[in-house]
């Protein structure tokens, strides 16, 4: 069951974070939209997954939050990853919106999209070798498939996640959320 924090339009707008109408933001979704939306739905969460590397995996100390930012740089947490998805979704038509999970006391961001009529959770974090998520259009596909999905689906990134992306200049895993 999901439970959502906005109105319909509110899961194809753009935000701070989710900066749909970026010029990288719709040249990449420009690129992937090809065929149908479950197609470009497919197309966008591997482009996500893949290109762009998960800052721990990676070892790599950049902290981007703003969807632009991370295709720009090409890595991302969790949260940042789903923004960067999100906006690609969001630009090519295709409603979604951002969810959580909490992982072994951390916040996980995740995201779920509205595919073919049916909003299925979906996460891009990146495959690392005991992870791997490949993306359905009718199920939800999970990197914590036994960890619950908190039930809010939110239009805009939540302002505990927000904040602390923000307030890192540094991969700091301490710095991280515990709780939303």
């Amino acid at each position: 069951m999901m439970d959502f924090a906005g109105e319909p339009w509110d899961y194809l707008a753009a935000s701070e974070a989710i900066d749909i109408e970026h010029p990288l933001v719709v040249a990449t979704a420009s690129e992937l939209r090809t065929g149908d939306d479950i197609a470009y739905a497919r197309s966008a969460f591997e482009y996500v997954r893949d290109q762009v590397t998960h800052s721990m995996d990676a070892d790599d100390p950049r902290v981007p939050w703003r969807a632009s930012d991370v295709l720009e740089e090409r890595t991302g947490l969790c949260y940042a990853k789903s923004h960067a998805y999100v906006a690609l979704l969001r630009a090519g038509g295709v409603q979604a919106g951002l969810c959580y999970q909490i992982v072994d006391g951390v916040v996980h961001g995740l995201t779920a999209a509205l595919i073919d009529d049916r909003w299925v959770h979906l996460d891009p974090r990146g495959n690392k070798p005991g992870l791997d998520v490949q993306f359905s259009a009718s199920e939800d596909r999970l990197a914590y498939p036994s960890v619950p999905v908190l039930p809010t689906v939110h239009a805009v990134p939540h302002p505990t996640v927000l904040k602390a992306l923000r307030g890192m200049r540094r991969l700091t895993p301490e710095a991280l959320p515990t709780a939303l």
